[in-house]
């Protein structure tokens, strides 16, 4: 039975079949092979249930949210803004890179719009500043990566979602990880221009004057992650509430800006509808797959298998982090997330580890998988903005990052305190 699904699994993967079509495929085929019972009769029920959670209702609301500051042009400003306080750095605008993508991903909620938006961005500056273009590139795609780990997240509501844990609570475990890992990639840059200094282009020079003068710029941000975070953690607002919150908070800033049209939210709300439509058709398409495979007794059988391992809690981990590095190599992080953690959570909380700390690590490793060759998702992101090239380019720049998230999965599971910190301290 398992050698069948992944045989399934892989071979429709490997022809390029897009990943919900592959997983309802997949349900379908074996449905059909292995179950006395029609299965497929329960499809309409599911894909209900799993698309009208009142949790969900927040996804669209932060691609939205993203979309709006995309084409309101706030997120040039950031950029610009950054660029005066940190291109001083070796590496220079690479720092940037990572700096705009933490600030964007406090407002996004999305690794693939954080990848996109800060590349529409940056791309001019590669040859005015005479920046090594695989760095670069692999500079963007890896800060693309925090959109999923600094809140507000998609990736931890759905993790939410699926464990019946506080999402508020895994929004404040993300923050210091988040900061960290923003941190250890600028490390990486700094480390790797240092060793070779024509990476990191030419300096940026700026002034005090420069710097103060683009404060203002950096406010937007932190003023919609204030409205966000602070309306669930006042009690004003539950997450989903927030993420409507910011959207309305976008929407007055883009009208500061004097960016507010009938046409830029029309082209807002377009792009919502695409990306919200792809990740619901994922959603729905795993929540059926799940319940094929609980009914096959799949579940239950790699659940028995690996508790006959008779792993010690560490190895079992290791396993687990072993298994999402090798699915990141095959799959995208929404329907690597649905089709495990159901399976997986329950393993693990067994085992002693705490929830919410696991969900750090497991948006970890999906940050891994954004950007882990041969599809990461952000690696065609940011390909795609590029229009020229090799793709192994981008995968060639991403390396040192990849080492630089490895370094961090394992800071995290040495000193759990970094994720669990800061919600013990609220909740005290």
């Amino acid at each position: 039975m398992i050698p069948t699904t992944l045989g399934l699994l892989f071979g429709m993967l490997a022809i390029g079949l897009p990943i919900g079509a592959v997983m309802l495929l997949l349900a379908l085929g074996l449905d059909w092979i292995f179950s006395p019972m029609p299965l497929i009769l329960a499809a309409g029920e599911l894909s209900w249930v799993s698309s009208s959670n009142y949790l969900l209702v927040s996804v669209p609301l932060f691609v939205l949210l993203g979309e709006i500051l995309l084409r309101a042009g706030i997120a040039d400003r950031l950029y610009g803004a950054i660029v005066q306080w940190i291109g001083w750095l070796p590496g220079g605008l690479m720092h940037a890179n990572i700096g705009a993508s933490t600030a964007f991903a406090a407002t996004s909620g999305s690794s693939v719009a954080t990848a996109a938006t800060i590349s529409v961005v940056a791309k001019p500056m590669i040859a005015r500043h005479g920046y090594n273009e695989r760095l670069f590139y692999g500079s963007i795609a890896a800060g693309g990566t925090l959109g999923i780990l600094i809140p507000p997240s998609i990736n931890l509501i759905l993790y939410g979602w699926l464990t019946s844990t506080s999402v508020p609570a895994l929004y404040m475990a993300g923050i210091v990880p988040g900061v960290i890992l923003a941190l250890v990639f600028s490390l990486a840059i700094i480390i790797f221009c240092i060793i070779r200094p024509g990476l990191g282009g030419q300096k940026i020079e700026t002034s005090w004057k420069s710097r103060l003068e683009s404060l203002p710029s950096l406010l937007p941000p932190l003023f919609i992650f204030a409205v966000i975070i602070g309306s669930i953690y006042m009690g004003i607002a539950t997450p989903t509430e927030s993420a409507a919150l910011g959207v309305a908070s976008a929407l007055l800033l883009a009208g500061v800006y004097r960016q507010l049209s009938w046409r830029m939210l029309l082209e807002a709300i377009d792009g919502t509808m695409r990306t919200t439509g792809m990740i619901m058709l994922i959603v729905m398409a795993a929540w059926f797959l799940n319940f094929v495979i609980s009914a096959m007794g799949l579940v239950t059988s790699v659940n028995a298998g690996i508790v006959s391992l008779g792993l010690e809690p560490m190895a079992l981990l290791a396993m687990i982090i072993l298994i999402y590095l090798v699915l990141g190599c095959f799959m995208d992080p929404l329907p690597m997330m649905i089709v495990t953690v159901p399976v997986l959570t329950p393993l693990v909380v067994s085992a002693g580890f705490d929830p919410i700390w696991f969900g750090i690590i497991i948006v970890l490793l999906c940050e891994m998988a954004l950007i882990t060759p041969p599809i990461g998702m952000n690696l065609f992101v940011v390909q795609g903005v590029r229009r020229r090239g090799s793709l192994v380019d981008i995968m060639i720049g991403v390396l040192p990052f990849m080492l630089a998230l490895l370094a961090m999965i394992a800071l995290v599971i040495a000193f759990p305190q970094i994720a669990l910190w800061l919600p013990e301290l609220i909740r005290g």
